[in-house]
């Protein structure tokens, strides 16, 4: 897209030269524009990170909030998450427009908070689960300092990239079903199955079909924000339908089922819509539990370096992706590729990592969702300090979270999982060993429901295949040693019992 040459590039203050307005052809009319549209195509995030961070037990069977599993406790948790997730999002949506000065969005990860709460809180506490992703971003930042970002980014191939970016999109998408209550585990029969044996029934179910079509309608007519306005709408209209047919919970305080067509998380009654946020979340974080939770184990220990490296893996490619993507549309791009101030972009969206772990939010990220703001206009970093600042206003607004049925928002999750699917045309299918560790990154995550084991997969199919056609040479160094670590990683059972 190129720029407005209608508008004067001569500096005229501090902040224009700061940020480059004039110089990139932009004006503050537009950055507010331009910042307002993007925090109304992300800001589905708020909604969404509460239902997969917050409704999620531990191994020991808490929520995040430390509270027992109850519907009750559910609803305090969601919006103590909703909170957070909004306040970790515009603080470092600000420092990435202050010192990045690039017109990126960011705010808690989807896929890689799907990877922490499915994946990783389910072997320990929440806390120590959110001290690895402290320290995922502690390892990002090293490596941004050091250079070795870059290293790490050339090393696994294009295929095995978008294999990670499909697969955590179908994971996604498979949970988005789930708790919509479209696909249904079964007692006795198959693993899942579609609608209650076989048919959709009930009124959730009808709002989350209409959230979807929502959504695909309005992305479709490119409306913005079509995302949030589909989480809305639904909520409204499941309000309406909850007020005149009271349907209630799909489970009992015991989560026991007792209602099959009632809603799956919380039911979406209106209360109190602003209050002072509770905030306790923040810094609840155990850095060094997650390392002793399963003792000094080799097999504990192993888990966690690669469900680390998972999670860096995931944020990595994620980042890199929506630099380009973004700097690609504002034509911000330099000939080389590279967008400015990469080293303040790159450290900014390392610290959000940390920043997501001590906020209990997951891991935070640059939003691809922020090239709709650069289509409206925006082409600096006061773009962001206005997305941040609405994000916020949000914080104040959390209590209304609580209103949104999972039916409502986990539409949504199915549609970004569509978005992130539409880059498998970018694998070379023809290739064998490109096209077929590609397949199985994609179909073990969601399949296997693990993120992590797809990766694995995905890492050795990619090695044996090179070595098998005598293309050593293809295959980076650290390709082999990761490699190597999954084959453990999978056979660590076997290990164990063979050295009993």
């Amino acid at each position: 897209m190129a720029l407005d040459t209608s508008v004067t590039t001569e500096p005229r203050g501090p902040i224009d030269r700061w940020f480059h307005i004039s110089e990139r052809g932009s004006n503050v009319g537009r950055e507010i524009r331009g910042g307002l549209v993007t925090f109304f195509t992300m800001a589905y995030i708020i909604a969404l990170n509460p239902i997969i961070i917050g409704t999620t037990p531990d191994a020991t069977g808490h929520l995040i909030s430390g509270l027992p599993v109850t519907p009750e406790n559910i609803g305090i948790t969601i919006g103590m998450v909703a909170a957070a997730t909004a306040l970790i999002a515009g603080v470092m949506t600000i420092l990435m427009g202050a010192l990045g000065r690039f017109p990126l969005g960011i705010a808690a990860g989807l896929g890689l908070n799907a990877l922490l709460a499915y994946v990783i809180a389910p072997k320990m506490t929440w806390p120590q689960a959110m001290g690895l992703v402290v320290w995922e971003g502690i390892l990002i930042t090293i490596l941004v300092l050091t250079g070795f970002r870059t290293a790490v980014f050339r090393a696994v191939p294009r295929s095995l990239r978008t294999g990670i970016a499909v697969g955590i999109g179908l994971f996604i998408a498979f949970v988005g079903l789930l708790d919509g209550g479209i696909v249904r585990k079964p007692e006795g029969g198959p693993p899942v199955e579609f609608g209650i044996a076989g048919s959709l029934m009930g009124w959730p179910v009808a709002i989350f079909l209409i959230g979807l079509a929502l959504a695909a309608i309005l992305y479709a007519r490119r409306v913005p924000g079509a995302l949030l306005i589909a989480i809305g709408g639904s909520t409204v209209l499941a309000v309406i339908v909850e007020s005149v047919a009271r349907i209630g919970a799909m489970t009992d305080a015991s989560g026991a089922v007792v209602n099959p067509t009632g809603w799956m998380l919380n039911v979406p009654r209106v209360g109190d819509l602003f209050s002072l946020p509770d905030l306790s979340l923040l810094g609840r974080v155990d850095l060094f539990g997650g390392f002793v939770a399963n003792g000094f184990e080799f097999g504990a220990v192993l888990m966690l370096v690669l469900l680390i490296f998972s999670l860096l893996l995931a944020d990595f490619f994620d980042t890199m992706g929506t630099v380009v993507a973004v700097g690609a549309e504002g034509n911000l791009l330099d000939d080389k590729g590279n967008p400015p101030h990469l080293t303040p972009i790159l450290l900014v969206d390392s610290a959000a990592a940390i920043a997501g772990g001590l906020g209990s939010v997951s891991s935070n990220t640059s939003y691809v969702e922020s090239a709709a703001g650069v289509g409206e206009g925006a082409r600096t970093g006061l773009a962001s300090i206005v997305t941040g600042g609405a994000f916020l206003v949000a914080v104040f607004l959390a209590p209304l979270i609580n209103v949104v049925p999972s039916e409502a928002a986990t539409p949504v999750l199915v549609f970004v999982g569509f978005l992130m699917m539409s880059q498998v045309t970018a694998i070379d299918w023809d290739e064998i060993e490109d096209g077929l560790p590609a397949f199985l990154t994609i179909t073990l995550m969601p399949f296997a429901f693990s993120v992590t084991t797809g990766i694995g997969a995905g890492f050795i199919a990619y090695v044996v295949l090179k070595m098998a056609r005598g293309k050593f040479r293809q295959v980076h160094p650290l390709m082999y040693v990761v490699a190597f670590l999954f084959v453990i990683y999978f056979t660590q059972g076997l290990i164990t019992q063979l050295a009993g």
